[in-house]
């Protein structure tokens, strides 16, 4: 798909192989059809319908999700040059594992609540017909060093706004890790028409409300006592990005 468009099917055969691929990140192409209980003939012209309009790709047999998230960006900060690109299926470990080495040094929770979706769903990027999930990673010679993630809603009167996290390993910052990673979230929800972003933070987390703020990041709203952090009421500042 060129953008992240609402996806529509032609027939429930192709509604369905859609669906199996798009909820477990990939799927093998032999594994697919025998699952779906579809004759190699129907299989075979759905997913080539599939293929023809972008819905999916087929990587030597292995099929996933084909929206279009851009290409790989190299940047040069302090003493490393990283990448910034689409998270794919195959950083899932190395991408849960970055979130949660964010995550145990600052309380965020909004970031430990999208590491918690990704062990349940077991899948990185999500396409339907209600929500979408796009995540972008920096690497430092394959090694992912921080993320950049949005939750966009697919339902018409949604789709104004969409809910994005950032977060970069302690021993990579300050070399624009975040700054680029950010950038390209903004602009991907900027391209596909999206008005608004938004982040919410705990009071106490002052790196992260500081990093925001200087990139243009305002605080929209207080939640009092939203949190309960080691036993003590924390409020969360809800940040706003407009587009």
């Amino acid at each position: 798909m060129q953008s992240l468009e609402r996806p529509s099917f032609r027939s429930e055969a192709a509604k369905h192989v859609y669906q199996y691929v798009e909820r477990h990140g990939t799927a093998a192409r032999h594994r697919a059809r025998s699952v779906l209980d579809l004759s190699p003939e129907t299989f075979r012209t759905e997913l080539e319908w599939l293929l023809q309009k972008g819905y999916l790709e087929d990587d030597g047999g292995t099929l996933r999700v084909g929206f279009n998230a851009g290409s790989v960006e190299e940047h040069v900060g302090g003493d490393i040059t990283y990448t910034v690109r689409p998270a794919r299926q195959e950083d899932f470990e190395g991408l849960l594992d970055t979130i949660r080495a964010v995550t145990a040094e600052d309380t965020y929770v909004v970031a430990e609540s999208v590491a918690e979706r990704l062990l349940y769903e077991d899948t990185v990027a999500r396409h339907n017909t209600v929500e979408s999930r796009v995540f972008f990673v920096a690497t430092d010679d394959g090694d992912i060093v921080g993320w950049t993630h949005l939750d966009v809603p697919q339902v018409e009167k949604l789709k104004r706004a969409a809910k994005l996290t950032v977060g970069v390993r302690p021993g990579y910052r300050g070399d624009g890790v975040g700054s680029h990673l950010l950038e390209r979230a903004l602009d991907w929800a900027e391209a596909n028409g999206y008005q608004k972003l938004y982040n919410s933070v705990p009071s106490t987390n002052d790196e992260a409300l500081s990093f925001l703020e200087s990139h243009g990041w305002h605080t929209e709203g207080i939640r009092r006592d939203h949190y309960e952090i080691d036993g003590d009421p924390v409020d969360e500042v809800m940040m706003a990005y407009s587009l």
